[in-house]
């Protein structure tokens, strides 16, 4: 039950803040409601959304599961995962619970077809652009050591592509 608590207080501390919070703060101030598509680009954009957003979802959801069962943490910097998380999405990408955040920020747009929440989503994932690198990966090369030094040696940052064999 500890678990489970600390699992919904991080996730509402960040991501729903990122993914809900703001983008409603976003369309009030920007008197935003969703409106049906009357044209052929809304027509496409909204199912585009909804598959984007729901992918987002199901990647975010799994990234959480791992460090819950595998982990023994939660996503949360003051709360991290006690074990070294490398499966899963974490085998293709490093980041792939940002990558999730991002794609449901995505969909909120393309549903919304929202400009203020696309350039939240752009904002949001330079801010990881920047603070990922600076700060987080430094802090789990202090945790972690050697397996994840392996790690980034052999897996992309954000974009999955061909994974490395890591050096011995």
């Amino acid at each position: 039950m500890l678990m489970l608590i600390r699992q919904l207080t991080s996730v509402i501390a960040l991501p729903f803040t990122v993914t809900i919070v703001i983008p409603i703060w976003i369309a009030r101030r920007n008197h935003l409601s969703f409106v049906p598509p009357v044209n052929v680009r809304g027509f496409a954009l909204v199912p585009v959304g909804a598959v984007v957003l729901g992918g987002g979802l199901m990647l975010f959801t799994a990234c959480v599961f791992l460090f819950w069962t595998r982990g023994r943490g939660t996503l949360a910097p003051w709360d991290p995962p006690r074990q070294f998380v490398a499966e899963g999405p974490y085998r293709l990408v490093r980041n792939p619970m940002i990558s999730g955040v991002i794609f449901v920020l995505i969909g909120e747009a393309c549903i919304l077809r929202s400009k203020p929440i696309a350039e939240w989503a752009a904002l949001f994932a330079l801010i990881n652009l920047i603070c990922i690198p600076l700060i987080e990966e430094p802090m789990l090369e202090a945790r972690f050591g050697e397996s994840y030094r392996r790690y980034v040696a052999s897996v992309p940052r954000f974009v999955p592509g061909k994974v490395k064999r890591a050096r011995r």
